[in-house]
């Protein structure tokens, strides 16, 4: 006489299992959710690494000197060029990456032009595929420090998990 077995899960297993998994999202979603969503340095890091980026070939595509603006009082960052009328500047200065509040500017550095840490620094991208060499630093709530290195003739930004100057880069 041969039996049947079910080969089957009975409805209490995948009753625990659901509800296993349901209690696992429960506590790792909201914690995706902060670290991916709103992690405001994290934002602003990528937001100037691009815009660097797109601005180097920019200038040099387009034969047109490109500044960066970063104002450590408005805790904005806007872009111009040269052919841009005073209306135009006024426009790219309202329509500028607004720094979250929990992100702040901490300064622009410069090899020869020194430390600029209140006002406005301007950071120019030349025709010829080059641009000023600076360092921006920007600092969380959490007092996470990050330094950005703009090299005059490399089209990345170097990033530093931390605070540094031309010494130690």
């Amino acid at each position: 006489m041969k039996t049947e077995q079910n080969s089957g899960f009975t409805l209490i297993e995948i009753t625990v299992v659901i509800s296993l998994i349901g209690i696992m999202f429960f506590f790792a979603v909201p914690r995706f959710r902060n670290a991916l969503l709103t992690d405001n340095v994290n934002n602003t890091s990528r937001w100037i690494i691009g815009k660097v980026r797109v601005l180097k070939e920019y200038s040099t595509s387009k034969q047109k000197l490109c500044i960066l603006h970063v104002n450590m009082d408005s805790n904005k960052i806007w872009v111009s060029d040269e052919t841009m009328t005073q209306e135009d500047l006024q426009k790219a200065h309202e329509k500028g990456f607004e720094i979250p509040e929990d992100v702040k500017v901490i300064n622009v550095e410069y090899p020869q032009k020194g430390i600029i840490s209140a006002g406005q620094a301007d950071i120019c991208f030349y025709r010829a595929g080059y641009s000023d060499k600076a360092l921006i630093h920007i600092q969380g709530d959490d007092e996470r420090k990050i330094s950005f290195l703009i090299e005059p003739f490399l089209p990345k930004v170097k990033l530093y998990k931390k605070y540094v100057d031309f010494e130690d880069s």
